[in-house]
């Protein structure tokens, strides 16, 4: 039996590729704290001002002492995401953002 992938070490997995602009799910992980989603908001609509409240969704933890929030926002480019992601790494209570 024969593979068609590459069994050489120097193969590297391809990132698959976003065309932008598009609709681009964010994850953001962090303590259940009083203006959590306010603070993770602002940060998005600053970055990119379409997203309102209704684009995110948050799901308390078990316990209710951390919430994951998924942010669905426009796109616009990778330098928009990396700018988006370090902003988002500021909040004291954020603890991961995918």
């Amino acid at each position: 039996m024969t593979s068609d992938k590459s069994n050489t070490p120097d193969a590297e997995p391809q990132a698959p590729k976003i065309t932008f602009p598009c609709r681009y799910p964010v994850k953001v992980m962090g303590e259940a704290v009083d203006g959590f989603e306010q603070q993770v908001l602002a940060i998005f609509q600053r970055h990119a001002p379409a997203t309102r409240e209704e684009h995110m969704v948050a799901r308390p933890s078990a316990k209710g002492n951390y919430k994951a929030l998924t942010v669905t926002m426009e796109a616009t480019g990778l330098d928009q995401l990396e700018s988006l992601f370090a902003d988002l790494k500021t909040l004291p209570a954020v603890k991961l953002v995918l």
